[in-house]
């Protein structure tokens, strides 16, 4: 159960029944309405280590066994999200060189991490059946759960010491429209956007609105090829704001944190319609949510082997960045949780200054110069670009062009730059051209 929250229980009973929930010293009393529904609060307590038991009595009696108090996260999102563990090379290397029960794997056994899968099932009308409820963290379990997901977990338990609660609930190929409030759909999106399945809402009713308003500190979102490949954009943004903004509604939390991961490069030119321009585009969609508070992003450009492969294996990468962001933005760690990003620039002649948040360290990541930046003209026609670092400024230029007017960085499927902070995190990719951009001339 979530620490320092009041935390909801809730369940059917009767009309009318009594019901009477007890955890350590705490006992609430409530009435099951006239649809046999009935909750209650429990008051915020403190992360314990040492499980105990809950009793809810009316009737009958209910008795819930090895609970523990810390932090509790939702993680959703399509296949790079719910990408098994099974499937990540670390932990599979593992298994395979070491056997099932070796010291090699003991690492991955800790009481502490708790894990809940929510199954694909649940879209069918007993779907809640199929759920197995909370694990401790095991081989057995572990195997099929999200490798982001279980990464975050940990890195989260390393440096909070405390339990951690993580649900998966993901669906592979998914686009973001069956996430979706089904409710916000029909009101406010379908009218203006076309919807990429023909059952808004399918997911979002089975595999998350039965989880709310189980009490949690935030959720986590992977997703956003399957989108791409459509195409969208301000249209992505328009949904995944909507999503944030219904799926902390649901949960009675509108502060709730909120991180994501931008998707990786990919050959997405080959689809039809596409183009090289197609993906940073759809990332570019996927910032806009930014604008949204208690949010946060994951670069990953750095993590893909082949650009062809759309499910890069460096899941334990990807976790340790969304938990540095939580660590940073959620729990107030003084560590660095982003990469270099995008703050101005400024026309020095035929040279362009860019200035960066997060750019303690600027460097180059494999000690060779600066790759992926391309600047314009007036005319608009990028070229390839000389980057320098100077302190914590990059000084961009080019030989053809005496009257620079735009940069732009990693603005392309395959785009894998080489631009860092000493903390060892990848640049976002931009471009100075976005509308409302911040430019300087002098």
């Amino acid at each position: 159960m979530q620490r320092n929250k009041p935390v909801a229980i809730w369940g059917k009973a009767t009309a009318g029944e009594n019901v009477t929930v007890t955890f350590g010293k705490q006992t609430k009393q409530t009435v099951a309405d006239a649809n046999g529904k009935w909750m209650v609060h429990l008051n915020a307590m403190p992360a314990s280590a040492t499980p105990a038991s809950m009793t809810i009595a009316s009737s009958n009696t209910i008795t819930l066994n090895n609970i523990l108090v810390g932090e509790v996260w939702l993680c959703s999102g399509q296949s790079n999200m719910e990408f098994s563990m099974a499937k990540s090379s670390k932990f599979a290397n593992a298994v395979r060189s070491q056997g099932m029960d070796s010291a090699a794997t003991a690492n991955e056994r800790n009481k502490n991490i708790r894990l809940f899968l929510v199954r694909r099932d649940l879209t069918k009308p007993d779907g809640a059946n199929v759920n197995k409820g909370w694990n401790e963290t095991e081989i057995t379990y572990l195997k099929d759960f999200s490798a982001p997901g279980y990464y975050f977990a940990r890195k989260l338990y390393e440096e909070l010491n405390v339990p951690i609660g993580m649900i998966a609930s993901s669906v592979s190929g998914s686009a973001i429209d069956p996430w979706l409030d089904g409710t916000i759909v029909k009101d406010t999106i379908k009218h203006t956007y076309a919807m990429n399945e023909k059952q808004p809402g399918k997911f979002f009713n089975g595999m998350i609105e039965p989880l709310a308003p189980y009490t949690l500190q935030g959720f986590l979102w992977y997703q956003g090829e399957t989108n791409c490949f459509s195409k969208e954009t301000t249209e992505y943004t328009y949904k995944f704001k909507h999503l944030i903004n219904s799926w902390r509604k649901h949960w009675n939390n509108s502060n709730a944190s909120f991180y994501f991961v931008q998707i990786a490069p990919h050959s997405y030119s080959k689809g039809k319609g596409l183009n090289e321009q197609t993906l940073p585009e759809f990332r570019e969609a996927q910032s806009k949510a930014l604008d949204l508070p208690n949010t946060g992003m994951i670069i990953t450009t750095d993590l893909v082997d082949k650009i062809d492969d759309i499910h890069p294996t460096y899941k334990w990468e990807i976790g340790r960045r969304l938990a540095l962001l939580a660590l940073a933005k959620t729990y107030g760690k003084n560590i660095a949780y982003a990469g270099p990003t995008y703050k101005r620039m400024s026309i020095k002649g035929n040279k362009i200054e860019l200035a960066f948040d997060h750019a303690e360290g600027l460097q180059s990541g494999d000690g060779q110069p600066l790759t992926w930046f391309t600047i314009a003209g007036a005319d608009g026609k990028f070229v390839p670009a000389d980057a320098v670092i100077k302190g914590n400024k990059i000084i961009v230029s080019s030989s053809t062009l005496t009257a620079p007017v735009h940069v732009r960085f990693a603005w392309h499927e395959a785009a894998q730059p080489n631009l860092y902070n000493k903390a060892g995190l990848p640049a976002v990719p931009f471009r100075t051209d976005r509308p409302n951009q911040s430019t300087a001339k002098k």
